[in-house]
């Protein structure tokens, strides 16, 4: 997920730097850690390309750190119960279009990352291959107005208002809006076993 704005982009890039550092690593340690070549996680760390939410998180996951720390630079302090009204959360963007909502970014300690996500429609991706995703654990989708088509490898479905998916998120997924309009899920992302952010 890349920030709504380069400022803030330039803000978690130099913020990954700084953890790198501190923790010893070298750019190769860390290209290792999130599945690029060390040419590309350099240009990711310095800013110059966008930061994916699972770029991030996977530093997160190295740096042993909660990824909103990474994210806005403050520790979530919450340990009993959050609320996040309707509309507020920690707003993030990918490159791909998709608008994503953190709904739960001050509790510490969380099981999994939760999201409102909005998928707008696109005519030009209806006839292109869907993108895939790779990210340790297991997701959760709640689709929560439109329709999508949802790819895992070489599998596809389309799922509507009501319909849920789960599925190992290290294996290849992703997903598009379909017929005309655009989409909004509910995601849960669930941390590995024995692994904390």
């Amino acid at each position: 997920m890349e920030p709504a704005n380069l400022g803030a982009r330039q803000d978690i890039a130099n913020r990954i730097r700084s953890l790198r550092e501190d923790s010893d690593l070298t750019i190769e340690d860390m290209a290792i850690a999130t599945g690029r070549s060390p040419e590309e996680y350099a240009a990711r760390e310095s800013g110059e390309m966008d930061l994916t939410f699972t770029f991030v998180y996977k530093c997160a996951m190295k740096f042993g750190v909660d990824v909103v720390e990474i994210l806005t630079g403050e520790s979530p302090r919450l340990k009993h119960y959050s609320i996040v009204r309707a509309g507020e959360g920690l707003p993030l963007e990918r490159s791909t279009d998709f608008h994503y909502l953190h709904k739960a970014p001050h509790f510490k300690d969380r099981l999994g990352e939760v999201f409102l996500v909005d998928v707008p429609y696109q005519p030009e991706s209806q006839n292109e291959p869907i993108h895939l995703s790779y990210h340790n654990g297991q997701e959760l989708d709640y689709v929560l107005v439109g329709r999508l088509r949802f790819r895992f490898e070489d599998h596809f479905e389309e799922v509507g208002v009501g319909d849920t998916l789960f599925y190992d998120s290290g294996r290849g997924h992703g997903m598009i809006a379909i017929g005309g309009e655009d989409a909004q899920i509910l995601a849960v992302v669930f941390n590995p076993r024995d692994e904390i952010i």
